[in-house]
């Protein structure tokens, strides 16, 4: 307001605005400012990777049935403490639809946070250290919606589990969670080290999820096959 009011005062002047008119506008431009500097400071405390929209991704190409992917577009999943979970091989896509959802959330207001899951254990692990996990859960669900990606890329030990599982107990029925693995469910023993630990932690983010299987070749393997055919060679 203090930066935009002289210019605005010379328009008002000029255009003969009533004194209301004025304000609303001074005020309607400290809003809009405002909703801009939050969103910055949400998308920066969410911690993405990369950047990814949901405008970028190709659904045709996809296996992802079009009323899913507008399903998750529309973030009613995220109102409704629901999750997701985008299981399949990679370069199928999954990680670029959960960091899109993620920018779309963030874009409506939402708190995200992203991690990918050895992220997100080893810092669980560091709360153990000092005895602050339930203070590092706390803050976690903070957020309405957290993002993990990569889970099962690399076997976890019991601790690790163990930390994994009071994570997705606590978030469960209070916060979103997106969940991204190259594991079909029915493998998840491949990464826990127990059976039972595997089953409770899937009976919590299964109840109430949207699973989305993804199939089909590398998008990374197709884009690199067609950058070496297009390749020309001079001798």
């Amino acid at each position: 307001m203090r930066q935009l009011a002289p210019a605005l005062l010379v328009t008002a002047k000029t255009q003969r605005w009533s004194p209301e008119e004025f304000l609303r506008t001074l005020v309607e431009a400290e809003i809009t400012a405002r909703d801009e500097s939050n969103a910055k400071a949400r998308l920066k405390a969410a911690g993405f990777p990369v950047a990814k929209t949901l405008d970028g991704f190709d659904v045709t190409a996809s296996t992802i049935p079009a009323a899913t992917f507008d399903y998750l577009s529309s973030l009613e999943w995220i109102r409704a403490a629901e999750n997701v979970c985008l299981i399949g091989p990679a370069g199928t896509g999954k990680s670029h639809v959960l960091v899109a959802l993620g920018h779309a959330a963030v874009e409506a207001g939402h708190r995200v946070r992203y991690f990918t899951a050895a992220d997100l254990v080893e810092t669980l692990y560091r709360s153990l250290a000092d005895n602050s996990v339930g203070k590092t859960l706390d803050t976690l669900l903070r957020n309405d919606v957290i993002l993990l990606d990569e889970l099962g890329f690399a076997p976890l030990d019991d601790t690790g589990a163990q930390l994994l599982f009071r994570f997705i107990a606590a978030v469960y029925e209070r916060r979103s969670l997106g969940v991204v693995s190259h594991w079909p469910f029915e493998s998840w023993g491949r990464f826990l080290p127990e059976h039972t630990t595997a089953v409770s932690m899937l009976d919590r983010l299964l109840h109430h999820c949207h699973t989305v299987v993804t199939d089909g070749d590398s998008y990374r393997m197709k884009q690199a096959r067609q950058n070496g055919g297009n390749r020309t060679t001079t001798t």
